[in-house]
């Protein structure tokens, strides 16, 4: 097969509207989500991911008639995220990293994950120092869990 992004174009509008969110979610969110547990995210990935998100939305959903201007635009940001009802792709990144944390939590104290987690890696480089795991963790449980999200995970271990 010599270009496979030809192909898809060619059978692009035979697919419908309600398959296209769900091939999105099996696929792309699968690719995108890939490993994304155990690393940090920084502000420029965070953006660069929910831009890429809006623009496979926006190529799913397709231009919208707009009735008083009489022509056809392109869905906002808003609109998009209000007729998608599906958490965005840092929202899934955040409950993935929440969901292994609470499976090394709740693994005995011997096994190699749960001592690399507590591991001291040694001095940081000068200057601001970057987000760990550890730091976007405890970002992301208290974004999702509120307060007090780790003694939740302790008592459920």
């Amino acid at each position: 097969m010599k270009n496979p992004g030809r192909m898809l174009q060619k059978f692009k509008k035979y697919i419908s509207k309600k398959l296209k969110p769900r091939l999105k979610n099996t696929t792309i969110d699968k690719t995108l989500t890939h490993a994304s547990e155990t690393g940090a995210l920084t502000k420029r990935d965070r953006k660069q991911l929910n831009i890429f998100e809006r623009k496979v939305y926006r190529r799913i959903l397709g231009p919208v008639y707009d009735n008083e201007k009489e022509n056809w635009r392109i869905l906002t940001s808003k609109e998009i995220y209000g007729s998608v009802k599906k958490p965005n792709i840092i929202e899934t990144v955040r409950l993935n990293r929440l969901h292994w944390f609470g499976h090394v939590q709740r693994m005995e104290g011997n096994r190699i994950p749960k001592r690399v987690l507590y591991m001291n890696l040694g001095t940081r480089l000068r200057g601001r120092p970057r987000n760990g795991w550890q730091d976007e963790v405890r970002e992301d449980g208290r974004i999702v869990g509120g307060e007090g999200w780790q003694e939740k995970v302790q008592r459920s271990s």
